[in-house]
């Protein structure tokens, strides 16, 4: 049926359903499925999804999974394929597409990090080989369907998934934003209702669990592509394979074991937002016992790592340190936590004594906060 004629507002939405089918398409098959094998797709189902991305987007399949998982791979490195905190938000929010036209053509790339992707005869014979192809076959669609306004809806098309996924999520998703969880790069969630992007503004919870098919954590989180993802499920076209672990609480151990210890990597991310209101309720202790001392200027950085800080930073909490001593306490002991996680080569015996002492060190610190914070760690299960 021809859609001649159609009112202003009804062209307005017969596109966003359209986009929206691509957004999906993205989410669902691009990122969840193809570049983290977070679920399974149903063959036909996952067929569909690559067909309407050959005819709305013309992207290569193999390349946007490479290209996505040298982002984390490398993300925020030189190396990185469009990190805003190395090219600066405006290059990767506008020109988010012309990066990752560039890395395409990187023929490492797509060797090192585009394995497992469909390599089977319609692949090669039409969907890689001529992408233009399919997109020129949409603008003939559109057209068909809607008229001469078909031209502006196809121009609407072209542009979606270049604007909001290379730029905003792979910008805005690197920049501004509320943060979850503590990840090694500077994701954010954009905005905690992932309606318009699929759930893909939920970004940081995606960094911080990278092979989850969920994007939302949190229960005032809305992501739309994991409802779809669990009515595709619940009509036997998916299949979950991963979501973020949950934390459970189990008995308080008055001897850290390596359950514990494991149960803290796990949750490392959740630990350290924990840490963080910890962190937060001592400096406001600090704040009304000791007015002499300007915390203001520091509240930012005690949240950073030594390396992260610029000399004048280092100094000035230097002087503050030497006058709050639970603030120099609570900071130093972020980064022995820390180290928990980053010290691959320490042998598991090591790292369980380690938490062992750190917990009993927190417990004789004086520190209240400080001191209930250990005793929730010795519950991780």
């Amino acid at each position: 049926m021809l859609l001649h004629g159609l009112s202003f507002w009804q062209l307005v939405l017969a596109t966003l359903l359209l986009t929206h089918i691509t957004i999906a398409s993205v989410t669902i098959f691009l990122h969840r499925h193809q570049a983290h094998r977070a679920l399974d797709l149903h063959p036909l189902i996952s067929h569909f999804f690559r067909f309407w991305l050959w005819l709305t987007t013309g992207m290569v399949t193999k390349e946007w999974a490479a290209i996505h998982r040298k982002h984390h791979a490398k993300c925020e490195t030189i190396d990185d394929p469009h990190s805003p905190q190395v090219l600066g938000l405006n290059r990767v929010l506008w020109g988010g597409v012309f990066l990752y036209a560039k890395e395409s053509e990187n023929a490492e790339t797509m060797e090192r990090y585009g394995h497992g992707t469909p390599d089977d005869w319609i692949e090669k014979r039409l969907y890689s080989r001529f992408p233009w192809l399919g997109i020129t076959l949409m603008l003939f669609l559109d057209v068909l369907l809607f008229g001469l306004p078909g031209v502006l809806v196809w121009g609407v098309q072209m542009i979606w998934i270049p604007f909001w996924a290379a730029g905003v999520i792979n910008g805005v998703g690197h920049y501004f934003g509320y943060r979850n969880f503590k990840a090694e790069d500077a994701s954010t969630n954009i905005f905690p209702l992932g309606i318009l992007i699929g759930g893909e503004e939920l970004h940081n919870n995606h960094h911080a669990h990278a092979s989850s098919a969920k994007l939302s954590s949190r229960w005032y989180e809305f992501d739309i592509g994991w409802m779809y993802i669990r009515m595709l499920e619940l009509m036997g076209l998916a299949r979950v394979k991963k979501t973020a672990p949950r934390l459970r609480m189990g008995k308080a151990r008055m001897q850290c074991d390596l359950e514990m210890l494991q149960a803290v990597i796990t949750h490392r991310y959740e630990v350290l937002a924990k840490y963080a209101k910890t962190l937060k309720s001592i400096y406001a202790e600090e704040l009304g016992k000791r007015p002499e001392i300007d915390l203001s200027t520091i509240r930012k950085w005690l949240h950073l790592d030594e390396a992260q800080l610029d000399e004048k930073a280092r100094e000035n909490l230097s002087r503050v340190f030497e006058k709050s001593h639970a603030l120099k306490t609570v900071y130093n002991m972020r980064r022995e936590l820390e180290s928990l996680w980053v010290r691959s080569a320490a042998s598991h015996e090591n790292l369980v004594r380690q938490l062992d002492e750190w917990c009993r060190k927190a417990e004789s610190s004086g520190i209240s906060q400080l001191r209930a914070f250990s005793l929730r760690l010795r519950s991780y299960a």
